[in-house]
């Protein structure tokens, strides 16, 4: 993205529309706070040229400055509480937007970056832009306000003195943008390396039984350690361009107000005033001499404040461009303009010249041309790397194909109604997903309204019973973060009842069952033929033993479907298929010898 600054700020505005709720109320508290403190200058001048003998109209003007002074700070309370209420709710919107969008893009754009990142532009980057919005934005704000306000009233007591305040702070401001520019760049790749230091974070934390099983706790700690630096000096290298900013404000502070001070006491003395030149550019007071000298500090302080304000902004804006750009990935998978929703009844599923290529890699399927009837239970085997699981990932629409079409009971799966198709269509991968709860609360994320019976019904149709009576506290059993309590053949297991809980009409099994012992597989898929009845399933089988009591097999080599049949028919040609069989039953009757001696 190479919006600037103010177009990021921009477009993260328009994405935020919630944050101009009542708007209009904000900014006139704002106003009033922001008038509200010009006021003290103002009866300064007031007190000084029309006051100092008159006891009365000193405590008139002291009464008055502070009744303005306390319904400022009221004004900007009330300012405060109305921005921080709207910030909040626009944020709130914005991280939801992000992470639904984010649910919508197809895992393989979510793999192409680190879970860690994703997660900092949806939390880390919000909360920047939280606290800018909340904190450096208000006193931007007021002190906007602020500035606007004083150069009318220096205005209207001198235009001189203006012009010569003016005149001190311009190159300044000019100089501050030149500082901003560079800044702005500096965190942009700021928010960059703190996002890269959230997936190290994520990779070590995750990773930890593969670090400590190979004794790489010394390189993952050097690549944490790294990348924590990296971040370090990035915010360092920043540090000298807001230097800049602090070190000009309090120069031009100090010039703005001498310049003031001597050009005011000229307009001011009498010979000036007696002079041809107070025709033109006027005559001062005394008074108003002291407002002006107060008045800079509306000048003043935000250019010393720009420091950490500066800080504030442009890592609010780093941070808002990296979640506009999460908004801006494109979704692979497009809900349809009309979508159609799946008709009635068993999913019969055509394949006709489907080809996919993934971004970084060759082709991976080449062609392929499949009619499951429905009902049919299908196996699907090949070698490592044939194609087996994209496939599967077409078929739930998680890939789209290149070219060629999808049809489940005659209707393009573009087309589809996503409900239709999520509650119709279930896969179960190999990499099973679990939350850090209980198993019941894991399973009925299929059927929330599950009972305890209705989930023990499943497991006993499953013939799971006698598993579920090993764990410790059965169904209430927790299973730890991403389900790392049980093993890995367990997790698929609770899987497996989860989707079997959803009733599926298409059932997709992504080697499924490849971490259950052999025996658990034989019954599981005895069980789920049994109580599968219509349901169309597709089996990617790592055991010949499925492809064994399929309806038919797919072949899969190199991306195409070579023999497609019953498994006997199969292993009677003598192709692909018997060769993988053969070498499936050797490598059953082959014991196991050992480990290697020596």
């Amino acid at each position: 993205m190479k919006d600037g600054s103010f177009a990021t700020i921009r477009r993260g505005l328009r994405a935020t529309p919630e944050i101009f709720t009542g708007i209009r109320l904000t900014l006139l508290l704002a106003l009033f706070a922001a008038g509200g403190r010009i006021v003290v200058p103002m009866m300064t001048r007031y007190t000084v040229d029309h006051g100092l003998t008159d006891t009365d109209r000193v405590l008139g003007a002291v009464g008055v400055a502070l009744l303005v002074v306390v319904s400022a700070g009221v004004c900007s309370w009330a300012m405060n509480t109305r921005l921080v209420r709207a910030s909040e709710t626009a944020l709130a919107a914005l991280r939801v937007k992000a992470f639904d969008h984010i649910h919508r893009l197809s895992s393989l754009t979510q793999h192409r970056e680190r879970r860690g990142s994703l997660v900092a532009r949806v939390s880390s980057d919000v909360d920047i832009i939280t606290q800018f919005t909340q904190a450096g934005g208000v006193t931007l704000l007021i002190s906007l306000l602020q500035m606007v306000i004083a150069t009318v009233v220096m205005l209207w007591y001198s235009w001189v003195l203006a012009l010569v305040v003016l005149a001190c702070f311009v190159p300044a401001a000019l100089l501050m943008r030149a500082a901003q520019r560079r800044v702005a760049a500096r965190y942009r790749q700021v928010r960059r390396d703190v996002g890269e230091m959230y997936g190290v974070l994520g990779e070590t934390a995750v990773g930890t039984v593969t670090i400590r099983s190979y004794g790489v706790e010394r390189l993952s700690q050097r690549r944490l350690d790294d990348a924590v630096d990296t971040v370090r000096r990035t915010q360092t290298s920043a540090l000298p361009q807001l230097a800049v900013g602090f070190s000009v404000g309090e120069l031009v502070a100090g010039l703005s107000t001498a310049a003031v001070v001597v050009c005011g006491l000229v307009l001011s003395t009498s010979a000036y005033r007696d002079g041809d030149w107070s025709g033109w550019f006027g005559t001062i007071s005394l008074g108003e001499l002291l407002a002006f000298v107060l008045l800079i500090t509306f000048f003043s302080r935000p250019i010393q404040q720009s420091v950490e304000i500066l800080n504030e902004a442009q890592n609010a804006v780093a941070g808002w461009r990296r979640v506009l750009e999460i908004l801006d990935t494109p979704v692979d998978v497009a809900p349809p303009a009309e979508p159609v929703p799946l008709p009635a009844g068993p999913v019969r599923v055509e394949v006709a010249g489907v080809e996919y290529t993934y971004p970084t890699g060759p082709r991976v399927l080449h062609g392929i041309d499949v009619d499951i009837p429905a009902g049919a239970h299908v196996a699907v085997v090949g070698a490592t790397g044939s194609g087996k699981s994209t496939f599967a990932k077409l078929l739930t629409h998680q890939l789209v194909p290149q070219r060629g079409a999808i049809r489940l009971n005659g209707v393009g799966l573009a087309d589809l109604a996503p409900e239709s198709l999520y509650g119709r269509v279930a896969i179960v991968p190999q990499d099973c997903f679990l939350f850090d709860t209980t198993i019941d609360a894991n399973l009925r994320l299929a059927r929330p309204e599950c009972t305890d019976d209705d989930l023990l019904d499943a497991l006993s149709d499953l013939d799971l019973i006698s598993w579920l009576g090993t764990l410790p506290h059965g169904l209430r059993t927790r299973v730890g973060q991403r389900g790392e309590e049980l093993s890995a053949g367990e997790r698929q297991l609770v899987a497996l009842v989860r989707t079997y809980l959803v009733r599926p009409d298409l059932l997709i099994l992504d080697e499924a069952t490849s971490a259950v012992d052999p025996a658990t597989d034989v019954r599981l898929q005895r069980a789920l033929r049994r109580v599968a009845g219509d349901q169309t399933t597709i089996t990617i089988a790592h055991r010949m033993a499925t492809a064994e009591t399929a309806d038919r097999v797919l072949v899969f080599d190199d991306g195409t479907v070579v023999e497609q049949g019953r498994h006997g028919d199969l292993v009677a040609r003598g192709g692909v298929y018997a060769g993988l069989h053969r070498a499936w039953t050797a490598m059953k009757a082959e014991p196991f010898a050992g480990p290697p001696s020596g």
